[in-house]
């Protein structure tokens, strides 16, 4: 994982063990900013979390990483405030490399695969082995993935390995900003590729399950609090319920697999 450097995170360290020593007060917005990755368990879970607390969530929604102005590195770019960024970790722990959130109160929340899905209905090509894969990559019409942590590493690491990057080049298409799932579900796409939890809450589209374990990179979705941070007490009592073994069930349902402190022992 990428730190930032020795004074700034003493200082960070120092701010999180007074706020948790001083504890959460009084009732507080927490203004989020989410990845799409994470937010069918983020969706069922903070009910309970703003019941119990009395908290409120403000939620900002976007990809971890890309171009487009709702991607979240973009949104911190513009000052647009945030407590707590939820993100592919990769994304989240170059910005706090880039010193925009902290490291101290980071907490790795879930773990999830790269899946397929085609139209409903349509026929569900075999995906099951790396031959069988290729093959449904060659023979696919059109083929879609996310401009986020699972689509980056399909298009610059993983096509190119299986040999295929450039038989498939003219016939694929990186989505920005939109899950990939709905763009297969209207047609527009034959074969969509994005983390299995992404491509469950979408109706309209049959599911064809993971893609090979030999070819797999898990995505980790990851939570930390912003530098600029308003309210970050009431931050770090979000990201401690959302990694606790209490949000498991939710993490479960979702197709997620939980990192909960009594998973990593």
């Amino acid at each position: 994982m990428i730190t930032p450097p020795l004074f700034s995170r003493t200082i960070a360290i120092g701010l999180i063990g007074l706020l948790l020593a001083a504890g959460v007060a009084a009732a507080a917005e927490i203004k989020v900013m989410s990845s799409a990755g994470f937010s069918k368990a983020y969706r069922n879970l903070i009910p309970e979390f703003e019941r119990t607390t009395g908290h409120k969530i403000d939620n900002a929604w976007g990809p971890s990483m890309g171009n487009t102005p709702q991607a979240v590195p973009n949104r911190i770019a513009r000052g647009e405030p945030v407590d707590v960024v939820i993100a592919n970790t990769e994304a989240l722990d170059r910005l706090i490399a880039d010193g925009k959130v902290l490291a101290a109160g980071r907490a790795e929340l879930a773990r999830a695969l790269i899946g397929a899905v085609v139209r409903a209905g349509a026929p569900k090509p075999d995906i099951s082995t790396i031959e069988a894969f290729k093959r449904t990559l060659l023979t696919a019409k059109s083929i879609a993935y996310s401009d986020s942590g699972s689509g980056v590493y399909l298009s610059t690491v993983l096509f190119p390995r299986l040999g295929v990057a450039e038989q498939i080049k003219e016939k694929s298409k990186m989505i920005p900003a939109e899950p990939v799932a709905q763009t297969v579900a209207r047609g527009e796409y034959e074969l969509g590729f994005q983390t299995i939890s992404e491509l469950l809450p979408v109706t309209g589209v049959d599911q064809l399950g993971p893609i090979p374990v030999e070819t797999q990179k898990i995505q980790s979705f990851s939570a930390a609090i912003a530098a600029g941070a308003k309210n970050p007490a009431a931050g770090l009592a979000l990201i401690k319920y959302l990694s606790s073994p209490e949000a498991a069930p939710a993490i479960i349902k979702s197709g997620m697999v939980p990192v909960t402190a009594a998973a990593k022992k």
